[in-house]
């Protein structure tokens, strides 16, 4: 079901977007609403599902956790439950940050935080080689950032 927002909708969700640790009273301000009537439509787009959460953004690298590779997986075919079993094991290992799967070549993608070279190849060696049904791996290591963009143009 697609969720049709009106312009009131698209402005508070864009204002969310660009500071999410805005107060509801700041937010119905900007979006030129009262402050009632904004609680209300934030309520109806949490109820709709077009609002998930309100989430804070960490920079992993000012923590100390330097290194971040997206691991891509094709999974052996051969076996009915490869891919839950390996979601499953992928789900257990704290670094992985992400897990997305495809169609096509690549079954599965992980996304990896590890804290220097080391750490990394630690995990590689004893965590992510021991994941179930691996058919084969191609590891990319993440140098910069070009274009991170979690907002949508509304």
């Amino acid at each position: 079901m697609i969720i049709q927002l009106d312009d009131a909708d698209r402005r508070l969700l864009r204002y969310l977007q660009a500071e999410p640790g805005l107060s509801t009273a700041d937010l119905a301000d900007r979006a030129g609403l009262t402050t009632a009537t904004c609680w209300r439509r934030l309520e109806k787009l949490r109820a709709k599902g077009a609002l998930k959460a309100i989430q804070a953004v960490i920079d992993w690298r000012a923590l100390g956790y330097s290194v971040e590779v997206s691991l891509r997986f094709s999974l052996d075919k051969t076996n009915p439950r490869a891919f839950d079993e390996f979601v499953a094991a992928a789900r257990e290992v704290p670094e992985v940050r992400e897990i997305q799967t495809f169609l096509g070549r690549v079954d599965v993608r992980l996304n990896i935080l590890a804290r220097d070279m080391a750490h990394y190849q630690e995990l590689y060696r004893t965590r992510i080689l021991t994941l179930p049904h691996i058919a084969d791996i191609e590891a990319l290591m993440h140098v910069a950032d070009i274009k991170r963009a979690e907002a949508l143009p509304l």
